[in-house]
């Protein structure tokens, strides 16, 4: 299981209409990303390398 050490927040790049995807840090320096409207539901988790690279890609 992920453990997530921050708050969970919005992506700059969300809709106005409630299509959010939010991110966390975890343990180990990786990040957690989630749909805000099933903020219980599952987690998509990546590496810090596999994050900045996504990010690179924006």
């Amino acid at each position: 299981m992920t453990e997530v050490v921050s708050p969970f927040r919005k992506s700059s790049y969300s809709g106005q209409q409630g299509n959010c995807v939010e991110v966390a840090a975890t343990v180990g320096d990786g990040r957690a990303v989630r749909d805000s409207k099933q903020p219980g539901g599952p987690l998509l988790t990546v590496s810090r390398e596999g994050w900045q690279a996504f990010l690179r890609q924006f």
